[in-house]
């Protein structure tokens, strides 16, 4: 059961979050390289994850010809180029903007856009949530203020199936119909929490009309129309309530207590009728993400192990109308064709095709030797453990960089050369028996 699962909080705090700011966000982006112990750090900005084949093949190229040859999937769907030369950001601005991958560079970290990766393709949820990230990004860089944004400031839209709706946004879109008007697997109001269609077929229903927009734990029904100019002027209320507040804060969550952004006022003086959501309803639903495997007749998942590619497997997704980054890292490859024969050909390549494959839902940070702060090679040390069960993180720290939303296994390396699992100390040999246990007994 997809939207009917309840929400899950975080099983382990957000410990890079601070309540006070006392410097500006140094988050790395396309422009802005950030130094590594394996070279410079290029992160992308991709609303949606989307990518053509064109901008498919000029990450390959960039991978090769200026980094080390990988290009690492974020948990917000974006992507990564490390082992980045000093000298590069030119020549790497230089490729990106001809792939159309820098729309605006003073915009660029900001573009921090997750939507339902397989809307439209799968039969489930509104198809229509893809539009509307283009949309918003188009609105967010044609907006001066909103370059005001950290590059932490996340949007969510999701397609009303509740698989991006648990991953901590700012401000988060959910498609929903009108009561009497459900299309397969999309929210009917005035509650979220149904079970969708299990159909396999794209949908051929109307898209839905309507949207909920959360924003701190309240909610507003708007347009579907509406949406994207909904979600950028909660963005415009979030930059209005810190600056209020006058604690730095680069995200809803950190905002003081009675510093929450007028979303009502900011609507209004966008034009844009909204309807408030009771408190009862105004609780986010969360679901499980995509599985990998088929979606839809022409189109298929699969996951990157401990969500790197390689450049040669990046390019074995095409050909391609598009693909999808994922914030599971994955990638949805559309108009992929026989899925069954997609699937053989990617599995050949490394990639994880099958969700009972023992690395589905395993992650890890980078670890060394690319991290000074990291106390292991986590990536070498990582075992998946079961075949099921919750996702597992490896992490090199205390910070925990890269792990997953909601409830997860977390594996932290330590001083003295072993682990702890879930809080319990955990020699590096014992490491698979262990996470087998903490995936599976949960």
């Amino acid at each position: 059961m997809l939207a009917a699962m309840p929400p899950t909080p975080p099983s382990t705090p957000e410990r890079d979050e601070a309540r006070k700011r006392d410097r500006g966000d140094a988050c790395p982006g396309a422009l802005r390289l950030h130094a590594a112990d394996d070279g410079r750090l290029a992160r992308l900005r991709l609303p949606a994850g989307r990518l053509t084949a064109h901008q498919v093949e000029t990450l390959a190229a960039a991978a090769e010809t200026l980094g080390d040859g990988r290009i690492s999937l974020t948990s917000r769907g974006n992507a990564e180029l490390r082992g980045l030369a000093e000298e590069c950001g030119a020549e790497l601005a230089a490729l990106l903007a001809e792939a159309g991958l820098l729309p605006s560079p003073t915009h660029e970290r900001v573009r921090n856009i997750v939507a339902s990766p397989a809307a439209g393709l799968d039969g489930l949820g509104g198809p229509e949530v893809q539009l509307w990230a283009r949309e918003l990004d188009a609105l967010l860089c044609a907006e001066p203020w909103a370059a005001a944004l950290s590059g932490r400031f996340l949007f969510v839209l999701d397609d009303g199936r509740a698989d991006v709706a648990g991953l901590g946004g700012d401000v988060t879109l959910v498609a929903v119909e009108p009561s009497g008007a459900r299309g397969p697997g999309v929210a009917q109001e005035p509650s979220t929490a149904q079970e969708p269609s299990v159909t396999q077929e794209p949908s051929t229903t109307p898209k839905p009309s309507a949207a909920r927009l959360y924003v701190g734990g309240r909610a507003w029904r708007v347009a579907g129309a509406d949406a994207p100019r909904a979600a950028l002027a909660a963005a415009e209320a979030f930059l209005d309530a810190a600056r209020t507040a006058g604690t730095g804060a680069w995200r809803v969550r950190e905002l003081p207590e009675g510093c929450a952004p007028d979303v009502a006022g900011a609507l209004d003086r966008a034009g844009i009728a909204a309807e408030p959501v009771t408190a009862a309803d105004s609780l986010l639903v969360y679901g499980p993400p995509l599985t990998p495997g088929p979606l839809g007749p022409t189109s298929l998942y699969v996951l990157a192990p401990l969500g790197r590619l390689t450049a040669a497997q990046l390019r074995a997704l095409l050909p391609a109308e598009e693909v999808r980054l994922t914030p599971w890292r994955g990638a949805v490859v559309v108009g992929a064709g026989p899925s069954e024969d997609r699937l053989a050909a990617l599995d050949s390549h490394g990639l994880i095709t099958h969700p009972v494959s023992p690395w589905a839902g395993v992650s890890a940070c980078t670890g060394r030797p690319g991290c000074a702060k990291s106390l292991a090679d986590v990536r070498a040390d990582a075992a998946p453990g079961s075949t099921r069960g919750l996702p597992v993180h490896y992490s090199g720290c205390e910070r925990r960089c890269g792990h997953p939303h909601g409830t997860w296994v977390d594996v932290v390396a330590t001083a003295d050369g072993a682990y702890l699992v879930d809080g319990a100390p955990t020699p590096r040999t014992a490491l698979p028996d262990a996470v087998t246990t903490a995936r599976t007994t949960r």
